[in-house]
């Protein structure tokens, strides 16, 4: 009689919670390289070498930092490139995949579009980002300018506030009043296609 053939048993990562021979298709390999050295070395025999040419790179980078870092003005020299790399990771967002999202500015735009000649919309975007929700936004601004308005999603799909109407005259100065986090140096329109300042 055949035997009955066994179940395989598979590695996962803990890390990424991939099979340990796909960690390096995942999110990110890089943090789960210490875990692939630790458990799954056989699978990854460069890592170690890796792991160890960057050790070897860390130390080397203490001894010159130690060296520099005696004199006053090295001490402040390397204290400020700290503070830059700091302040980019913290615009900066990683997604699934390893791509890259920068944190977006927190800007109001206003963009009035032409459509069949006469009509008029004014489109609102960014209120968001201040924290005000949109679809509020839309009732307080149709009843002011006694429009419609609505919340819609743009061509990137971002929602955003299409107001009928042009309405770009007296709409920085009630955004203002009506939300005091919105400053109106953060409030732009988009005339003749470039980003102009409302203040």
């Amino acid at each position: 009689m055949a035997e009955k053939p066994q179940p395989v048993k598979v590695l996962y990562c803990t890390i990424c919670s991939l099979p340990a021979e796909y960690c390096e298709f995942g999110p990110d390999f890089e943090k789960c390289k210490p875990w692939l050295i630790k458990n799954a070395l056989e699978l990854y025999p460069n890592l170690l070498k890796e792991a160890n040419e960057k050790e070897a790179e860390k130390v080397s980078e203490q001894l010159q930092s130690a060296g520099i870092s005696s004199s006053a003005d090295g001490a402040a020299s390397s204290a400020q490139p700290g503070n830059t790399s700091s302040s980019k990771q913290e615009e900066v967002k990683r997604l699934p995949g390893g791509k890259i999202k920068k944190k977006e500015k927190q800007e109001v735009v206003i963009e009035k579009v032409v459509r069949n000649r006469r009509k008029c919309i004014t489109i609102v975007k960014g209120l968001d980002l201040f924290g005000i929700k949109l679809s509020d936004a839309s009732k307080k601004l149709g009843k002011k300018f006694a429009t419609g308005a609505s919340v819609v999603k743009g061509p990137t799909e971002k929602e955003q506030i299409d107001v009928q109407g042009d309405i770009s005259y007296d709409i920085v100065e009630y955004i203002t009043e009506t939300w005091p986090a919105v400053p109106e140096t953060a409030i732009f329109f988009i005339e003749d296609g470039k980003k102009v300042p409302a203040a």
